[in-house]
């Protein structure tokens, strides 16, 4: 069972969801349910990406083989070394580029017959659930003048648009250029930080420091009004 979300407000008007205190974050709130039933799963992951721990620990927990396939490394990533820790298996791939990675998680599955996972899990299952977290935060701090998050693939903010009442969004766009379909009615802000550098200006919680924690500055700095700042994970 996947606690509700925690809201605190950090002073008048000003809210941030703590889904970093789940472990596996925010992805946690529907992974389980991609997952369940296969008897294999595969993800081709950044190496910093977050989504490969929230997998890891899901399929832990229901009994599936988990298999991350990531960049190879000198030394793997943390959040790869917690996925591993977590259960699942590691593939690393040299002349890692995601395309690459990509593309050897796909023939693995085409010879296998596991289950591949959509980048960024991009599916209906994810869109409702986040959505179904989203109201479950507007029940508690009501209409908003602004909500921030950070965008990898766009489908964070895509189900808190669905689930929450606010007069703009913010993304923060950390690693690839984003389409207008893939962020809905937010508006995009480039993160001036190539996605493997750690964040220069976190938040005081917890929070990831290649991914989320890099549009704390903004919000703090451009936000107005009403706002949210929903942290996706540690």
């Amino acid at each position: 069972m996947i606690p509700d979300p925690v809201v605190e407000q950090h002073r008048e008007g000003v809210f941030v969801v703590r889904d970093d205190l789940v472990i596996g974050g925010t992805k946690r709130c529907f992974v389980d349910r991609l997952i369940e039933g296969h008897r294999e799963v595969v993800y081709a992951s950044p190496a910093y990406g977050g989504a490969q721990i929230a997998i890891a620990y899901a399929a832990a927990e229901l009994g599936v083989l988990a298999t991350i396939f990531v960049a190879k490394r000198k030394q793997p990533h943390a959040r790869t070394l917690e996925a591993k820790r977590a259960g699942a298996k590691v593939v690393q791939i040299p002349s890692g580029y995601l395309s690459n990675v990509q593309a050897k998680a796909k023939s693995y599955c085409l010879a296998s017959g596991a289950c591949l996972l959509p980048f960024g899990l991009e599916t209906p299952t994810a869109f409702d659930a986040i959505a179904e977290r989203a109201s479950h935060v507007a029940r508690i701090v009501g209409p908003l003048d602004e909500v921030w998050s950070v965008a990898g693939s766009g489908v964070l903010t895509r189900g808190l648009q669905r689930g929450l009442e606010s007069v703009r969004f913010f993304v923060v766009q950390v690693g690839r250029s984003l389409t207008r379909a893939e962020v809905g009615q937010a508006t995009v802000l480039p993160c001036s930080q190539p996605f493997e550098e750690d964040s220069k200006a976190p938040p005081h919680f917890p929070s990831c420091s290649n991914y989320d924690a890099k549009a704390w500055e903004p919000f703090v700095r451009l936000g107005r009004g009403r706002r949210l700042f929903w942290n996706v994970s540690r």
